[in-house]
This record gives C-alpha cells, sequence and structure tokens, in this order.
C-alpha cells in the first residue's frame, strides 16, 4: 500500500474516516463512540509499530523475509523483555491487530478475546519504566459496553465491522515513513467528534491554528528545548505541536503535562503513542493541578503552553494552606473561588524557567475584572512578568463563541512595556467557525517578534501607564479600533441636499399649476 501523501489524498481520507465513524456508531452517540474509533486505531497503531521495529532488528541481523506476525508466540516470547524495555509494550504474533482481525468474523468470542489483548498489552509493562503510560490505556473501550448492542452477538458483529473499517483505512506502512498520518487521522477524528459535541468535546481541544500559534510563540528564536508543559493537557494537541514545529527529537528531555479528566487522560497518552513519542519522552500525570501538581520534581519548563478551563471553580481562600503554596503566595492574594484562571496563570509562571516561555489562551474577564484578579494582575505588571497580550477573533474554539486572548509570560524582558496585538479580525469563515488561516498566524508572530507597533493592530504600552490605568490589561484600551465607516464631506452633502430642496420647490411649482389648470376646466 502506498504511503497516503498529499493534501487531496489527506482529505479523501479523513473524508473516508468521517465516513466509518457515523456509519458504525449507530445509536451511539459520537463523543461516546470516538472511544471505540480511537482505541481501535490505537491498537492498530501499536501493533503495526512493534511489528515494523522486530522486522527490522531481524532483517538488519540477516533474517531476510521475516514477518513478526507469522512467528508462533512461543518463539516470540524470547525477545520480550528486550523489547519492552524499548518500546514500552509487548504483544504476542496472535494477538497483533491483523490476525485478531483475520479470525474475528468467525470468532464468536471476539469480545473476550479483544478483552483479553488489552489487558495483556497493559500488563506486558507491569513492574516496568513504562508501567504507568500503560496503565488503563483501553478502559475506555469496553467491548461488553451495552452500548454496543443488547447482546454479545450484536456487540462483537459491530466489533467486527470496527475491526475491518479501521484495518481498512490506508494509512501507509512504517517502512514507507508515513507514521505520521496515524496522528494526523487522530487529530482529525478529535476535532471532528468536538466540533459534534460542542462544549462537552470543545473541552478537549484547542484549534489547530491556536496550538502551532502558542508553540511558535513559545520558540521564537530557538531550534531546540529541554522540557515542555501543559499543566491543562487535554488530549495532548498542544504539546505535540512542539514535535510538529521544532520535531520531537529537539525536544530534549520530553513532554510533561497533567490532566483532571481521566478519559481525557487516557486520549492524551494514546495521542502521545500515535504520533510516535516513545514511552521515555512523555510523562503525562492525572490529577487537579491546581491542588495536586505532579510535575514539580521536574521544573523548571522551557516552554509551557495551555488553554485551561474558563472561569472553572476552584478552592480558592476556602482552603488555607494555598495562600502559603510557593506558586501563588507572591501575589499575596488567591484567585477567586469562582474563577480559577489566574490561579492556572500564577503556576504556569512559578514553573517557567528564567529564560522560558509561556503562551496561555484566557477567558477576556481576566484582563480587566477587579477584586483578587486585579491584584494579581499587579503583580504580573509590576514584576515585568507580562510580555504581550494578544487579542483572538471571536468562534475559533469549540462549545463558545467568545473571542479569547493569549497572555505571554517572561522573566526575562528586554523593555518594562507589555506588547498589545489585536489579532480579532485575522480569520476566515469555515463552516460554522472562524478560522485562523497561516497568513494570520505569521503576520501575528511577525509583530510579536519585532514587538512591533501599527495604528489599530498593535501597541507598547510602558507599566507605568498600566498602572495609571488600573493595571487593565483589555486590548481594546490600549489599541485604537479603525474606524470603517464612510467619510463624509459636509459641504458636498450641504450642497447636495441644497439641490434637492430646489428640486422639491421647482416640482411643487409644477404640480400646483397643473392643479389650478383642472379646477379652470
Amino acid at each position: 500500500m502506498q504511503a497516503v501523501t498529499g493534501e487531496a489524498q489527506r482529505a479523501e481520507l479523513h473524508k473516508t474516516i468521517w465516513r466509518i465513524a457515523n456509519d458504525l456508531r449507530g445509536s451511539v452517540d459520537g463523543w461516546d463512540f470516538k472511544s471505540y474509533v480511537l482505541g481501535m486505531l490505537f491498537y492498530r497503531f501499536i501493533s503495526e509499530n512493534l511489528t515494523t521495529y522486530i522486522n527490522k532488528l531481524e532483517t538488519d541481523a540477516g533474517q531476510q523475509g521475516f514477518d513478526y506476525a507469522q512467528l508462533s508466540d512461543e518463539d516470540a516470547e524470547f525477545g520480550r523483555a528486550e523489547t519492552v524495555v524499548e518500546k514500552g509494550f509487548f504483544i504476542l504474533p496472535s494477538e497483533l491487530f491483523v490476525n485478531v482481525r483475520r479470525r474475528a468474523a468467525t470468532d464468536e468470542n471476539l469480545n473476550e478475546t479483544l478483552q483479553r489483548v488489552f489487558k495483556n498489552i497493559e500488563g506486558s509493562a507491569v513492574g516496568t519504566e513504562s508501567e504507568d503510560d500503560l496503565k488503563g490505556l483501553f478502559d475506555d473501550l469496553d467491548v461488553n459496553s451495552a452500548k454496543l448492542g443488547n447482546s454479545v452477538a450484536n456487540r462483537n458483529e459491530k466489533l467486527v465491522k470496527l475491526l475491518n473499517a479501521i484495518g481498512d483505512l490506508p494509512l501507509g506502512n512504517f517502512a514507507d515513513n508515513s507514521i505520521d498520518v496515524f496522528g494526523d487521522a487522530y487529530e482529525y477524528l478529535m476535532q471532528m467528534y468536538a466540533s459534534q459535541a460542542g462544549k462537552s468535546g470543545g473541552e478537549y481541544y484547542t484549534p489547530q491554528e491556536v496550538s502551532e500559534l502558542l508553540a511558535r510563540i513559545t520558540l521564537i528564536g530557538k531550534t531546540k528545548v529541554r522540557k515542555v508543559y501543559d499543566p491543562a493537557a487535554g488530549s495532548g494537541s498542544l504539546l505535540l505541536q512542539f514535535a510538529k514545529v521544532l520535531g520531537k527529537e529537539n525536544v530534549l528531555q520530553g513532554f510533561y503535562g497533567q490532566e483532571i479528566n481521566l478519559t481525557t487522560y487516557n486520549l492524551a497518552r494514546i495521542n502521545m503513542f500515535l504520533h510516535d513519542v516513545n514511552y521515555e519522552k512523555f510523562n503525562l500525570a492525572l490529577g487537579d493541578t491546581l491542588l495536586e501538581p505532579q510535575h514539580g520534581d521536574e521544573e523548571p519548563f522551557d516552554a509551557i503552553v495551555s488553554n485551561p478551563p474558563y472561569s472553572t471553580k476552584w478552592a480558592g481562600d476556602a482552603n488555607p494552606l494555598l495562600i502559603s503554596d510557593p506558586r501563588f503566595s507572591p501575589a499575596g492574594v488567591l484567585a477567586p473561588k469562582s474563577a480559577a484562571d489566574l490561579a492556572f496563570t500564577m503556576h504556569m509562571l512559578s514553573w517557567l524557567a528564567t529564560d522560558g516561555t509561556a503562551a496561555i489562551v484566557e477567558f477576556p474577564g481576566v484582563l480587566y475584572r477587579g477584586g483578587a484578579e486585579q491584584k494579581i494582575r499587579k503583580y504580573l505588571i509590576e514584576n515585568n512578568y507580562v510580555d504581550t497580550v494578544i487579542q483572538l477573533p471571536p468562534d475559533l474554539f469549540f462549545g463558545t463563541t467568545i473571542a479569547t486572548c493569549i497572555i505571554v509570560l517572561k522573566k526575562s524582558k528586554r523593555d518594562n512595556s507589555v506588547l498589545f496585538i489585536d489579532a480579532s479580525a485575522l480569520c476566515t469563515r469555515v463552516g460554522n467557525k472562524n478560522r485562523m488561516q497561516p497568513e494570520h498566524v505569521n503576520r501575528i508572530l511577525s509583530t510579536y517578534a519585532m514587538r512591533q507597533q501599527e495604528t489599530h493592530f498593535s501597541k507598547l504600552v510602558h507599566a507605568e501607564d498600566l498602572a495609571a490605568n488600573g493595571f487593565n490589561l483589555s486590548i481594546s484600551s490600549y489599541v485604537e479600533k479603525e474606524d470603517t465607516s464612510e467619510v463624509v464631506d459636509i459641504a458636498q452633502l450641504n450642497a447636495k441636499i441644497a439641490g434637492i430642496v430646489a428640486r422639491q420647490a421647482e416640482l411643487r411649482t409644477q404640480i400646483d399649476a397643473i392643479v389650478a389648470e383642472l379646477e379652470g376646466i
């Protein structure tokens, strides 16, 4: 099978994937069914990834024509330990996707077979360094769920169709260096599911162009970084932008993130594997970042990107310990219990390297609201941590139409001013959402990198002026909107009106003459 290349082929592949996903799900809600489609895609990926890895080892050792998928389970066991060390998991030949699929239609216990296979894959990592990276990855792919059918036979029929559909997808093969197509397929599915699910799905997925913008902001002037971090990792799409922009080999010490939602945490780990990021290069944790941060031993981070939940509730000052937490205490006040936005911001600032950059999507209210949030902004501005504030267009994100913004933080700035960029008009309408095109992203990045001022688009504002304005960071307070209304020449307009009045008088005289003539008849 030829590798999938080119935009036309990619678009065709995407159409096929979405059609299959919709045809298969039947009465199952799309957002729920995504676990089956993505889980089976993951199963196929790791099977082919492992097969290609072992085949290459044997071929390089002189075993021409070797095919791991044809090997007996007994013979395969000899390489288990070495394979787990290198790949993080092990799959017996009989349990590879291709072999389970081949027998699926005649396997009356297919649901039990798949359950055993998934358990064995996860079990292969128990007691090794990759155990936490594999644990629970297949939990959301429940082959015994009533969602798939009311009887075992019905469920197995659906599972056979799912195996065949995923197996028939033209994803290329690893020998053709087309492994990125698996990741591309995953991202497309996540985007489509998020779009269809609305708010429930959008919170897990950041549009690709926004993800790229955030990553590239933190990478200006850099060709490699040590560690990258997202404290609200979602499905991992933001972190993986660093692999796309730099190449994963140039993220030297790996990808770090934390996610509070179990299902989304599993999706993020699957996403890493599907983008061929090996287990030793990522460290994703499950839990509440604000209350139980999991990567304190790994900070500081060179680049931090995040799209944390907007105005979510948190413990705040109801927990007396938090005001003493070194992440929050420097500001002297905690973010309000009703809006944790700036708590995430303070957390990221605390874990940012001295020469690092953080780019954070923020709810617009945090830029101008008073109370505790104003005091936190005062701390950020007076200590010269706020580098840039960027207004994004409205209706970019799934599940909300609000115009969000990006706050860029640095601990080592070149000046004592904040750059404001109004990019609210940089978008095109695609379907029912706005999308930022490459030229839009590049214009923002160019202005950001050069710290350029441009009328109606960007402005540098000194910290003293921000203080005088109550530490307000709202872009509209500093970047004047262009007046697009038509310019009217008053003298010309008056002359035109005078002409109309004269013409009306002339017509009235003519009408009066006609009426008088008619009355005299």
